[in-house]
């Protein structure tokens, strides 16, 4: 949305955009509670910690939230893993890019050799374990989580090297069921799990943003109730609901969204396809 859009309605951006700042995210004690826990004891004790749920229910805004916080502390290494659906090599190769280990995926021994020195000369240094941060971990091969798992471990799996994230929707949880991968799962020492949000949870998330965003009235409370009725307790859902009334609106120049907008709009919507196989059929 282009300047002169934002200035119609008084925003410093559009509070509906997945790229929103980070201090516009909304956190919830559930969030608080799971981002505290690895700021002040997962960090400092190493492991695996799980985030879970379904897509749309905040999993992307925890991690954010998260290496917010991390990167606050002083001297810690955050990652995070771009490429979870990558092979093994590709695997060594990010990992190497991520911190700054020159690696030869054909010599894996000397690649698994050289990350564990990092890694241990990290927590020596600072007493901090390095966090890596693993979105759509549901993607991640057996293997290739398995070798993460036996490369963060020492001293005959009495010492972790490093502190894992782990994030994806509920197939996670069920891969990390899978007999190979038992001893990982049997290794996660912090959960989040994300439920689908209830009305109140998302008119307060449209409150804050509109609040943050620079104009708490853009939408009438009427409308805000018609949208988390309609999200079906999920918070893109009510998002992309929000940013496609705020569309509508900059396009026609209206000053206010309101309820009267919300039904012409997807009204409109759910009518089209069926006046476009009228025009067909004539």
């Amino acid at each position: 949305m282009n300047k002169k859009l934002l200035a119609l309605y008084g925003l410093k951006y559009n509070p509906f955009s997945p790229e929103l700042p980070t201090e516009a995210l909304l956190t919830t004690t559930a969030i608080d509670d799971f981002v505290w826990r690895i700021e002040n004891t997962h960090v400092r004790e190493g492991g695996f910690a799980l985030v879970t749920g379904d897509p749309g229910t905040g999993k992307s805004v925890a991690l954010r939230l998260l290496a917010e916080r991390l990167n606050q502390l002083p001297d810690l290494t955050v990652a995070a893993l771009t490429h979870p659906s990558a092979n093994l090599a590709d695997f060594y190769r990010e990992l190497g890019d991520l911190f700054a280990v020159d690696l030869k995926p054909h010599n894996r021994w000397m690649g698994f050799k050289a990350l564990r020195e990092r890694w241990l000369a990290h927590l020596d240094s600072t007493l901090l374990r390095p966090v890596m941060l693993i979105d759509e971990a549901q993607e991640m091969a057996p293997t290739v989580i398995n070798e993460l798992r036996l490369m963060s471990a020492a001293r005959f799996d009495s010492q972790t090297l490093l502190s894992v994230v782990l994030a994806g929707d509920r197939r996670l949880t069920q891969f990390l069921r899978r007999d190979e991968l038992l001893p990982l799962g049997s290794r996660i020492r912090v959960r989040l799990t994300l439920e689908h949000a209830s009305r109140d949870e998302l008119l307060a998330l449209l409150k804050h943003l509109t609040r943050t965003a620079g104009n708490p009235s853009l939408m009438t409370p009427a409308l805000m109730q018609a949208l988390a009725d309609h999200a079906m307790g999920n918070y893109r859902v009510l998002t992309n609901l929000a940013a496609e009334l705020l569309a509508a609106a900059a396009q026609h120049e209206l000053t206010e969204l309101d309820e009267k907008l919300f039904f012409q709009t997807f009204h409109n919507e759910r009518h089209a396809p069926n006046r476009r196989a009228q025009l067909r059929n004539a």
